[in-house]
């Protein structure tokens, strides 16, 4: 190399599909290496394309986190889906996550079929291999690779870290040539706004669980800086019944207290300044039908 060459560098997008819950959005933070998109037990959970940007040697990684990919009932389901097949859009690399633990069933089988055609270099995680049986993960992979034909098939835990270095070096070395897309220290392309309502309706199913149903939404009506560098920031949670309503605020209000405690500690850490976080609750029957929220999640409206 000549003192003015560069070192040579490269730069792509990697769709990370799945159907839901199998790690996705664990994975893309744990090769980011800090949290861009957000992670819960309940199923379903991400909604938008959120990216997260990832960093190997001389590669950057863009990691598109689709909403896991499932049979839609509704509009929003319906949007969540459209969003999903959109992440792959353009994309260098397809990745398909499985849960090695839950195995291959009916929501697998249908990406599978809408894979196996697709153009696209492919490559097969199987995720949670830390809590699988050890016996099944090489019945799943050799099932998988019959189907559709995987570059590489790669066996990792993204809550341990087990297998991500190797994984996270394959992507990079799979990556195009040409300039970086993002500065260095830019870990993803969601607005501070979108990922203030990430991080409240993460803490809306860390905390109720069963209790609330997938019915909800968290919209961020105003974003602010004051003077001092803090963040002022006013939300909403939709809620389709007053029944749900009374659930999110629980005895004399203090669920919701406790909801935006924890969501104003994690913005804290995020965003790097105070976080001033207002909460209220609003019933709004037919919030699946307003447009502009749609937008403002992230999502495009889907007839």
């Amino acid at each position: 190399m000549t003192m003015n060459s560069l070192p040579l560098q490269r730069c792509g997008l990697v769709a990370v599909v799945g159907a839901p819950n199998a790690g996705k959005s664990t994975l893309v933070n744990a090769l980011v290496g800090q949290k861009v998109a957000i992670v819960s037990p309940k199923a379903q959970t991400t909604r938008t394309r959120l990216m997260g940007v990832a960093i190997d040697g001389d590669n950057q990684i863009m990691l598109v986190d689709t909403p896991g990919i499932f049979e839609p009932r509704r509009r929003l389901d319906r949007a969540m889906v459209a969003a999903a097949w959109g992440g792959t859009q353009d994309a260098d690399l397809i990745a398909l996550v499985v849960d090695a633990k839950a195995g291959l069933g009916p929501k697998v089988e249908s990406i599978v079929e809408a894979l196996k055609d697709r153009r696209e270099p492919k490559i097969l995680i199987l995720n949670k291999v830390d809590v699988a049986n050890k016996g099944k993960l090489l019945v799943h992979a050799q099932r998988l690779t019959e189907r559709v034909a995987f570059d590489e098939v790669f066996m990792v835990s993204a809550a341990t870290g087990d297998g991500l270095p190797e994984l996270k070096t394959a992507l990079g070395m799979a990556m195009p040539e040409g300039p970086w897309h993002f500065p260095e220290d830019q870990v993803s392309d969601a607005t501070d706004r979108m990922l203030a309502a990430e991080v409240t309706r993460e803490q809306l199913y860390l905390q109720l669980h069963a209790e609330l149903p997938y019915d909800s939404a968290v919209e961020t009506e105003k974003y602010s800086e004051r003077e001092d560098g803090s963040v002022e920031i006013h939300q909403q949670i939709l809620v389709g019944r007053t029944s749900q309503r009374a659930i999110i605020l629980g005895k004399g209000g203090q669920r919701l207290k406790e909801i935006g405690s924890r969501a104003r500690a994690q913005l804290g850490e995020l965003l790097g300044v105070r976080v001033h976080l207002y909460l209220h609750v609003k019933v709004n029957p037919d919030w699946e039908e307003d447009r502009s929220l749609y937008r403002d999640i992230g999502l495009d409206w889907v007839d």
